[in-house]
């Protein structure tokens, strides 16, 4: 009230809160323009950097194993397995894809022990993130399955194959031909979420890199050194991704001489 008797003018009480405020931006703006980034404190925890990023890793290459078995099993039983089975397949896939990782990881390491299973923070992690890519994997193997024509398989046994000659030469590689660029991308995708098992503190890059955070109270330059070697690992896992798809699918087809050995040794181990 008193400021609004000692104003002089209507322009008076408008001009002063635009001031205001654009002293406000200009105090922002000095603070921004202040501050200078200062990778001293990080680099100087690079080695811890490395181990995590090796933990990382080895963490990676053991679920992506372990998850790739439990879902090509799973897919075969969904294929080609009894009714019960199926049931209890579905009933796996479709828990693990409803349900957070991060969930699935504090139940599986909070959970087990009430029930007598003692996991430390590594096992756990590598438990929850196999089996919650087994369950994806599953279902990416499985519409693999189903695009193989069923004449196909038929031709197959008519020809002399065995059961596992037809799934392995009829079947699954030509099924995993079709699968395979998504197939890695959900693999890329399962290297990008271990970061999240550092919500037990298990060893990893990501629980590093806050370590060395709450350290160096640099939290900008820590995360983009971490950003950084992510990009490395997944660039890296990427190259192995195709040096594998080329082993895989684009050998030479056997042909003449070759086709009749391999005819041969399919009959020989017939009988």
């Amino acid at each position: 009230m008193r400021r609004i008797l000692q104003a002089r003018s209507y322009d008076e009480l408008t001009v002063r809160p635009k001031v205001s405020l654009r002293r406000h931006r200009v105090s922002a703006r000095t603070i921004l323009m202040a501050y200078s980034m200062d990778f001293a404190p990080v680099i100087a925890r690079i080695p811890d950097l490395v181990s995590g990023a090796i933990n990382t890793v080895v963490l990676s290459a053991e679920a992506i194993a372990i998850g790739l078995t439990i879902g090509l099993c799973v897919a075969l039983a969904r294929f080609s397995g009894p009714v019960w089975c199926r049931f209890i397949s579905a009933c796996y896939v479709e828990g693990f894809r409803n349900t957070p990782l991060l969930v699935q990881l504090f139940l599986i390491y909070f959970g087990l022990p009430y029930a007598g299973v003692k996991l430390n923070a590594d096992q756990a992690a590598i438990f929850a993130v196999s089996l919650n890519l087994g369950a994806y994997s599953t279902e990416i193997f499985r519409a693999g399955l189903m695009a193989i024509p069923k004449t196909q398989i038929q031709a197959g046994l008519a020809l002399g194959m065995s059961q596992i000659q037809v799934m392995r030469y009829v079947v699954l590689i030509p099924a995993l031909r079709i699968i395979y660029p998504a197939l890695t991308g959900q693999l890329t995708l399962t290297l990008l979420g271990t970061s999240i098992v550092s919500a037990i503190s298990a060893k990893e890059l990501t629980m590093a890199g806050a370590t060395i955070e709450s350290q160096s109270f640099r939290s900008l330059e820590t995360f983009l050194v971490v950003a950084a070697i992510y990009i490395c690992i997944t660039f890296a896992f990427r190259f192995v991704y195709w040096l594998i798809g080329l082993w895989l699918f684009r050998r030479r087809a056997p042909t003449g001489s070759a086709t009749a050995g391999l005819m041969l040794n399919m009959q020989e181990t017939r009988s």
